[in-house]
């Protein structure tokens, strides 16, 4: 679907992790593609979202936000009075905007904003990444038009809705199809004639994994090399340390080693050239790992809302696409164990990544601008919001 004589002026709202923040880029790069559109982004002051937005150039409007909390916290009774300020905030800034669609990709951030274009009755599409649904979609979930599931098991714990229902998989970002095996070897300084395995926190990476690399190094350097991707040493202060580490160990092994805080430009090379990803199971990285087709160890984060890590997870590890290693037991002996027979069999990592491919939804960020363009249309929303 096309509107190619119309600017459609599209309000974001999203944010907190990656997995809410890159799949309102990959869709927006996709609209562009297919009409003028005038983007904003309303998120928080100081989250992820807003360096995902000013990275992709697209305008910013921060607002107040409180996290939505399934347990009693002295820091509830604080949020209570932004959320409602939040909102308001929200409203104005909509009123002056005047968008077309309201395009809210969870995370508490995206409840104001949600709340604010129900009140004034703009369209909502809202996205839910994960296998099972958060908390902030299922309020959203009340007021959206239509509600997009990355997986089909999400509908089974989304509770009530007023929306039509629509599967669209998960947005992979389109440069990451892109990547040279060969050029990300040279680009870090590694050899294309050893295995690699590439170790991801997330985006603000994982202390407790970065731990157990930790611990494993010396000897998992002597089966491959590592492009470990620790997170931010704001987040979790474990840069520093790695970089410590790898200073210490003997010349060969070092060369083996790259660490970073983040990865940008080169991730696309890096995925490539990457034998194994060894990382958290986030939706991003769940949805990412199926459409490049890339064996995975998976460690899910034991303290996401309702487990959802754990069920992205089972996603790949039950199509026999992942290995899942619960942190709880983790340990570097238990990580080598894992590691060194999947690099050393390639039958059974051919056979993994055929069988990650076959979950991948290629089309999703297309399926998703569709969505858009049709809400797009509508001059007014078809019903009242949820009481």
């Amino acid at each position: 679907m096309r509107l190619p004589n119309q600017t459609v002026r599209l309000v974001i709202a999203g944010g907190g992790t990656g997995g809410h923040t890159q799949p309102a880029v990959a869709v927006l790069r996709t609209l562009a593609q297919r009409t003028l559109v005038e983007p904003l982004w309303i998120g928080s002051r100081a989250g992820i979202e807003r360096h995902a937005a000013e990275a992709a150039g697209i305008p910013y409007r921060a607002i107040s936000t409180g996290k939505l909390r399934r347990y009693p916290s002295a820091q509830t009774l604080l949020d209570f009075f932004r959320v409602p300020f939040g909102i308001l905030q929200a409203f104005r800034a909509l009123r002056r905007f005047c968008p077309h669609v309201v395009f809210a990709t969870g995370g508490y951030v995206s409840v104001p904003t949600v709340l604010a274009a129900a009140w004034a009755r703009y369209p909502i599409l809202i996205h839910e990444q994960t296998a099972t649904v958060g908390l902030a979609t299922r309020v959203n979930a009340r007021y959206a038009d239509v509600i997009a599931l990355s997986h089909a098991a999400s509908q089974q714990s989304l509770g009530r809705t007023r929306g039509r229902l629509v599967l669209t998989g998960y947005p992979v970002r389109s440069e990451l199809f892109r990547g040279d095996a060969l050029n990300g070897y040279r680009r870090l300084g590694l050899r294309p004639d050893l295995p690699l395995v590439y170790v991801t926190g997330g985006a603000s990476g994982a202390h407790a994994l970065n731990l157990v690399v930790e611990q494993a190094l010396p000897d998992l350097l002597q089966l491959t090399q590592v492009v470990h991707q620790c997170g931010p040493a704001s987040f979790n202060g474990d840069y520093p340390r790695l970089l410590t580490l790898r200073q210490t160990l003997p010349a060969e092994l070092a060369t083996r080693y790259v660490v970073r805080e983040y990865l940008e430009d080169e991730l696309a090379d890096v995925y490539a050239a990457a034998w194994v990803v060894v990382g958290r199971s986030g939706a991003g990285t769940v949805a990412e790992l199926a459409a490049l087709g890339k064996p995975a160890i998976l460690i899910p984060l034991p303290a996401a809302g309702g487990d959802e890590q754990t069920l992205n997870a089972r996603v790949l590890v039950d199509a026999g696409a992942a290995l899942l290693l619960p942190q709880r037991a983790l340990s570097a002996a238990q990580l080598l164990e894992a590691l060194g027979p999947l690099l050393a069999d390639e039958d059974q990592r051919a056979r993994m990544a055929v069988a990650a491919r076959r979950h991948a939804r290629l089309d999703a960020a297309d399926r998703l601008a569709d969505l858009i363009l049709e809400l797009a249309h509508s001059p007014v929303r078809l019903q009242a919001p949820a009481s």
